[in-house]
Protein backbone atom coordinates (compact mmCIF):
# COMPACT_ATOMS: atom_id res chain seq x y z
CA UNK A 1 0.00 0.00 0.00
CA UNK A 2 1.32 3.44 -0.86
CA UNK A 3 2.47 5.50 1.37
CA UNK A 4 0.15 8.88 2.15
CA UNK A 5 1.84 12.04 1.27
CA UNK A 6 4.36 14.20 3.11
CA UNK A 7 4.11 17.81 4.07
CA UNK A 8 7.10 18.68 1.72
CA UNK A 9 5.63 16.74 -1.19
CA UNK A 10 2.04 18.54 -0.80
CA UNK A 11 4.04 21.64 -0.57
CA UNK A 12 5.50 20.87 -3.89
CA UNK A 13 2.05 20.05 -5.09
CA UNK A 14 0.57 23.18 -4.38
CA UNK A 15 2.81 25.20 -6.87
CA UNK A 16 2.48 22.60 -9.68
CA UNK A 17 -1.46 22.75 -8.79
CA UNK A 18 -1.18 26.81 -9.14
CA UNK A 19 0.81 26.75 -12.04
CA UNK A 20 -2.07 24.50 -13.47
CA UNK A 21 -4.65 26.66 -12.01
CA UNK A 22 -3.46 29.90 -13.84
CA UNK A 23 -2.64 27.74 -17.49
CA UNK A 24 -5.55 26.54 -17.42
CA UNK A 25 -7.79 29.77 -16.96
CA UNK A 26 -5.81 31.35 -19.74
CA UNK A 27 -6.52 27.91 -22.23
CA UNK A 28 -10.00 28.50 -21.33
CA UNK A 29 -10.78 31.97 -21.51
CA UNK A 30 -8.31 32.14 -24.60
CA UNK A 31 -10.85 29.11 -26.01
CA UNK A 32 -13.84 30.52 -25.72
CA UNK A 33 -12.21 34.06 -27.02
CA UNK A 34 -11.06 31.99 -30.31
CA UNK A 35 -14.34 30.56 -30.75
CA UNK A 36 -16.61 33.48 -30.45
CA UNK A 37 -13.98 35.70 -33.14
CA UNK A 38 -14.10 32.71 -35.21
CA UNK A 39 -18.04 32.45 -35.56
CA UNK A 40 -17.68 36.82 -35.83
CA UNK A 41 -14.91 36.15 -38.23
CA UNK A 42 -13.54 39.27 -35.80
CA UNK A 43 -9.68 38.56 -34.52
CA UNK A 44 -9.93 41.63 -32.20
CA UNK A 45 -12.38 39.20 -29.82
CA UNK A 46 -9.22 36.86 -29.86
CA UNK A 47 -6.47 39.50 -29.06
CA UNK A 48 -9.09 41.03 -26.34
CA UNK A 49 -9.61 37.79 -24.75
CA UNK A 50 -5.59 36.64 -24.68
CA UNK A 51 -5.03 40.38 -23.22
CA UNK A 52 -7.45 39.62 -20.59
CA UNK A 53 -6.55 36.21 -19.59
CA UNK A 54 -3.05 37.40 -19.55
CA UNK A 55 -3.21 40.29 -17.58
CA UNK A 56 -5.69 38.51 -14.81
CA UNK A 57 -3.01 35.70 -14.08
CA UNK A 58 -0.27 38.89 -13.60
CA UNK A 59 -3.00 40.81 -11.48
CA UNK A 60 -3.83 37.88 -9.59
CA UNK A 61 -0.43 36.67 -8.60
CA UNK A 62 1.07 39.99 -7.30
CA UNK A 63 -2.35 41.42 -6.30
CA UNK A 64 -4.99 38.61 -5.09
CA UNK A 65 -3.86 39.09 -1.52
CA UNK A 66 -5.17 42.79 -1.81
CA UNK A 67 -8.03 42.25 -3.70
CA UNK A 68 -9.26 39.67 -0.60
CA UNK A 69 -8.64 41.92 2.06
CA UNK A 70 -10.98 44.80 0.76
CA UNK A 71 -13.47 42.16 -0.12
CA UNK A 72 -13.86 41.07 3.35
CA UNK A 73 -13.42 44.73 4.71
CA UNK A 74 -10.00 43.50 6.86
CA UNK A 75 -8.53 46.61 8.04
CA UNK A 76 -4.65 46.17 9.83
CA UNK A 77 -4.67 44.79 13.91
CA UNK A 78 -1.85 46.46 16.13
CA UNK A 79 -0.14 44.83 18.67
CA UNK A 80 -1.56 47.22 21.37
CA UNK A 81 -5.03 46.67 20.46
CA UNK A 82 -4.73 42.80 19.95
CA UNK A 83 -2.15 41.84 22.07
CA UNK A 84 -2.87 38.10 22.08
CA UNK A 85 -3.39 38.26 18.73
CA UNK A 86 0.05 39.50 17.78
CA UNK A 87 2.17 37.39 20.10
CA UNK A 88 0.34 34.08 19.68
CA UNK A 89 1.62 34.47 15.46
CA UNK A 90 4.50 35.66 16.44
CA UNK A 91 5.55 32.75 18.57
CA UNK A 92 3.85 30.67 16.33
CA UNK A 93 5.75 31.63 13.34
CA UNK A 94 8.88 31.29 15.39
CA UNK A 95 8.07 27.97 15.16
CA UNK A 96 7.11 26.66 12.13
CA UNK A 97 10.30 29.30 10.53
CA UNK A 98 8.21 31.47 8.66
CA UNK A 99 8.63 35.19 8.89
CA UNK A 100 6.20 37.09 10.86
CA UNK A 101 2.87 37.46 8.48
CA UNK A 102 0.74 41.23 8.53
CA UNK A 103 -1.78 41.09 11.15
CA UNK A 104 -5.54 42.10 9.73
CA UNK A 105 -9.63 41.96 11.54
CA UNK A 106 -12.55 42.03 10.44
CA UNK A 107 -14.88 43.75 12.33
CA UNK A 108 -17.56 40.79 12.97
CA UNK A 109 -18.82 38.90 16.19
CA UNK A 110 -18.83 35.60 14.22
CA UNK A 111 -15.59 34.07 15.64
CA UNK A 112 -13.62 32.57 12.13
CA UNK A 113 -10.31 33.39 10.73
CA UNK A 114 -8.35 33.22 7.43
CA UNK A 115 -5.04 33.73 5.23
CA UNK A 116 -3.93 34.74 2.01
CA UNK A 117 -1.03 36.25 0.25
CA UNK A 118 1.23 34.79 -2.79
CA UNK A 119 4.74 33.37 -0.31
CA UNK A 120 5.35 33.53 3.16
CA UNK A 121 7.10 36.77 3.18
CA UNK A 122 3.92 38.70 1.68
CA UNK A 123 1.57 36.29 4.34
CA UNK A 124 -1.41 38.00 5.95
CA UNK A 125 -3.24 36.61 8.75
CA UNK A 126 -6.63 37.58 9.17
CA UNK A 127 -9.51 37.02 12.26
CA UNK A 128 -12.44 38.23 13.57
CA UNK A 129 -13.30 40.31 16.37
CA UNK A 130 -15.34 37.38 16.99
CA UNK A 131 -13.32 35.09 17.19
CA UNK A 132 -10.70 37.16 19.32
CA UNK A 133 -13.13 37.78 22.21
CA UNK A 134 -13.83 34.28 22.61
CA UNK A 135 -11.43 31.74 21.69
CA UNK A 136 -9.06 31.22 24.98
CA UNK A 137 -5.46 30.92 24.40
CA UNK A 138 -4.82 27.15 23.46
CA UNK A 139 -7.77 27.81 21.38
CA UNK A 140 -6.62 30.64 19.75
CA UNK A 141 -3.11 29.17 19.24
CA UNK A 142 -5.08 26.14 17.27
CA UNK A 143 -6.35 28.57 14.86
CA UNK A 144 -3.39 30.49 14.12
CA UNK A 145 -1.44 27.63 13.81
CA UNK A 146 -3.78 26.23 11.03
CA UNK A 147 -3.53 29.85 9.09
CA UNK A 148 0.07 29.49 9.88
CA UNK A 149 0.16 25.98 7.95
CA UNK A 150 -1.51 27.05 4.89
CA UNK A 151 1.13 29.89 4.37
CA UNK A 152 3.96 27.17 5.48
CA UNK A 153 2.13 24.23 2.97
CA UNK A 154 2.14 27.15 0.42
CA UNK A 155 -1.88 26.82 0.38
CA UNK A 156 -2.25 30.74 0.24
CA UNK A 157 -1.37 31.26 -3.16
CA UNK A 158 -3.47 28.83 -4.50
CA UNK A 159 -6.38 29.41 -2.27
CA UNK A 160 -6.31 33.21 -3.00
CA UNK A 161 -5.52 32.80 -7.24
CA UNK A 162 -8.76 30.84 -7.19
CA UNK A 163 -10.99 33.53 -6.08
CA UNK A 164 -9.56 35.79 -8.44
CA UNK A 165 -9.75 33.55 -11.31
CA UNK A 166 -12.64 32.01 -11.08
CA UNK A 167 -14.37 34.93 -10.09
CA UNK A 168 -12.80 36.46 -13.64
CA UNK A 169 -14.09 32.99 -15.65
CA UNK A 170 -17.71 34.31 -14.46
CA UNK A 171 -17.31 37.86 -15.96
CA UNK A 172 -15.54 36.71 -19.30
CA UNK A 173 -18.27 34.02 -19.61
CA UNK A 174 -21.39 36.34 -19.07
CA UNK A 175 -18.91 39.33 -21.65
CA UNK A 176 -19.05 36.54 -24.31
CA UNK A 177 -22.50 35.51 -23.45
CA UNK A 178 -24.23 38.77 -24.37
CA UNK A 179 -21.90 39.12 -27.55
CA UNK A 180 -23.06 35.92 -28.51
CA UNK A 181 -26.92 37.36 -27.81
CA UNK A 182 -25.94 40.54 -28.73
CA UNK A 183 -29.17 41.96 -31.48
CA UNK A 184 -30.10 39.07 -32.06
CA UNK A 185 -27.31 38.54 -34.99
CA UNK A 186 -26.32 34.96 -33.73
CA UNK A 187 -28.89 33.11 -35.84
CA UNK A 188 -28.21 34.81 -39.07
CA UNK A 189 -24.41 33.93 -38.64
CA UNK A 190 -24.88 30.81 -37.91
CA UNK A 191 -27.10 30.29 -41.01
CA UNK A 192 -24.86 31.79 -43.27
CA UNK A 193 -21.67 29.74 -41.85
CA UNK A 194 -24.03 26.52 -42.11
CA UNK A 195 -24.07 23.26 -39.60
CA UNK A 196 -20.63 23.55 -38.93
CA UNK A 197 -21.26 26.81 -37.70
CA UNK A 198 -23.57 26.09 -35.89
CA UNK A 199 -22.01 23.10 -34.14
CA UNK A 200 -19.88 26.26 -33.29
CA UNK A 201 -22.46 28.23 -32.11
CA UNK A 202 -23.67 25.42 -29.69
CA UNK A 203 -20.26 24.30 -28.49
CA UNK A 204 -19.49 28.20 -27.58
CA UNK A 205 -22.35 28.44 -25.74
CA UNK A 206 -22.29 25.46 -23.85
CA UNK A 207 -19.02 26.06 -22.86
CA UNK A 208 -19.52 29.98 -21.96
CA UNK A 209 -21.88 28.65 -19.48
CA UNK A 210 -20.52 25.71 -17.86
CA UNK A 211 -17.10 27.24 -17.53
CA UNK A 212 -18.11 29.41 -14.35
CA UNK A 213 -19.42 26.18 -12.90
CA UNK A 214 -16.21 23.94 -13.67
CA UNK A 215 -14.28 27.47 -12.12
CA UNK A 216 -16.20 27.16 -8.91
CA UNK A 217 -16.67 23.41 -8.54
CA UNK A 218 -12.19 23.45 -8.71
CA UNK A 219 -12.18 25.85 -6.73
CA UNK A 220 -14.62 23.81 -3.66
CA UNK A 221 -12.32 20.90 -4.10
CA UNK A 222 -9.00 22.32 -3.57
CA UNK A 223 -10.42 23.97 -0.22
CA UNK A 224 -11.42 20.94 1.13
CA UNK A 225 -8.20 19.22 0.74
CA UNK A 226 -6.62 22.03 1.69
CA UNK A 227 -8.40 22.41 4.84
CA UNK A 228 -8.07 18.82 6.26
CA UNK A 229 -3.94 18.92 5.77
CA UNK A 230 -3.88 22.36 7.56
CA UNK A 231 -5.86 20.77 10.25
CA UNK A 232 -2.97 18.36 10.56
CA UNK A 233 0.17 20.33 10.00
CA UNK A 234 -1.42 22.97 12.73
CA UNK A 235 -1.95 20.34 15.15
CA UNK A 236 1.88 19.24 14.39
CA UNK A 237 2.78 22.77 15.05
CA UNK A 238 1.27 22.94 18.45
CA UNK A 239 1.12 19.45 19.55
CA UNK A 240 -2.24 19.79 20.67
CA UNK A 241 -4.54 18.82 18.30
CA UNK A 242 -7.51 19.16 21.52
CA UNK A 243 -6.74 22.98 21.04
CA UNK A 244 -7.73 23.01 17.58
CA UNK A 245 -10.74 20.79 17.98
CA UNK A 246 -12.17 23.03 20.38
CA UNK A 247 -11.93 26.45 18.56
CA UNK A 248 -13.68 24.25 15.42
CA UNK A 249 -16.46 23.74 17.74
CA UNK A 250 -17.21 26.86 18.56
CA UNK A 251 -16.57 28.03 15.43
CA UNK A 252 -19.11 25.46 13.87
CA UNK A 253 -21.80 26.58 16.81
CA UNK A 254 -21.52 29.92 15.80
CA UNK A 255 -23.85 32.32 13.43
CA UNK A 256 -22.90 33.18 10.36
CA UNK A 257 -20.80 36.14 9.34
CA UNK A 258 -22.45 39.18 8.95
CA UNK A 259 -21.20 40.01 5.18
CA UNK A 260 -20.21 36.17 4.24
CA UNK A 261 -18.91 36.20 0.29
CA UNK A 262 -19.49 33.01 -2.08
CA UNK A 263 -16.23 34.19 -3.78
CA UNK A 264 -14.09 34.91 -0.49
CA UNK A 265 -15.90 31.63 1.57
CA UNK A 266 -13.47 29.19 0.81
CA UNK A 267 -10.62 30.96 2.66
CA UNK A 268 -11.60 30.98 5.63
CA UNK A 269 -11.06 28.52 8.82
CA UNK A 270 -15.11 28.02 9.08
CA UNK A 271 -17.82 28.37 6.81
CA UNK A 272 -18.74 31.92 6.89
CA UNK A 273 -22.52 31.17 5.96
CA UNK A 274 -22.60 28.68 8.84
CA UNK A 275 -23.03 25.19 9.38
CA UNK A 276 -24.44 23.46 6.40
CA UNK A 277 -26.37 19.82 6.15
CA UNK A 278 -24.45 16.80 5.22
CA UNK A 279 -25.81 15.06 2.16
CA UNK A 280 -24.01 14.66 -0.57
CA UNK A 281 -25.15 17.55 -3.06
CA UNK A 282 -24.64 19.79 -0.18
CA UNK A 283 -20.81 18.27 0.10
CA UNK A 284 -20.66 18.58 -3.27
CA UNK A 285 -20.76 22.64 -3.44
CA UNK A 286 -19.75 23.04 0.18
CA UNK A 287 -16.39 24.94 0.71
CA UNK A 288 -15.63 23.27 4.12
CA UNK A 289 -15.59 19.77 5.18
CA UNK A 290 -18.26 19.01 8.27
CA UNK A 291 -16.74 20.36 11.12
CA UNK A 292 -17.40 16.78 13.14
CA UNK A 293 -15.36 14.92 10.58
CA UNK A 294 -12.38 17.87 11.08
CA UNK A 295 -12.79 17.28 14.68
CA UNK A 296 -12.59 13.48 14.49
CA UNK A 297 -9.55 13.38 12.11
CA UNK A 298 -7.26 16.01 14.59
CA UNK A 299 -8.73 13.59 17.71
CA UNK A 300 -8.42 9.76 16.38
CA UNK A 301 -6.03 9.93 13.12
CA UNK A 302 -2.31 9.74 12.72
CA UNK A 303 -1.08 12.61 11.43
CA UNK A 304 1.52 11.98 8.46
CA UNK A 305 4.97 14.82 9.40
CA UNK A 306 7.80 14.90 6.43
CA UNK A 307 9.29 17.53 7.76
CA UNK A 308 9.05 16.82 11.63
Amino acid sequence: MANPPTLYQERSSNIWRTAFLMTGFLVVVIAIGFAVSYYYNSSAILYVAIAFAIGMNFYSYWFSDKQVLSMTNARPATKEEFFDFYTVTENLAITAGIPMPKLYVIIDPSPNAFSTGRDEKHAVVCATTGLLGIMTRPELEGVISHELSHIRNRDILLMTVAVVLAGFVAIIADIFLRISFWGGGMRGRSDDRGGGGMFLLVFSIVAIVLAPLAAKLIELAISRRREYLADASGALLTRYPEGLASALQKIGNSSPMQRPSHATAHLFIGDPFGPKPTDWIDKLFSTHPPIAERISALLGTTLVAGDN
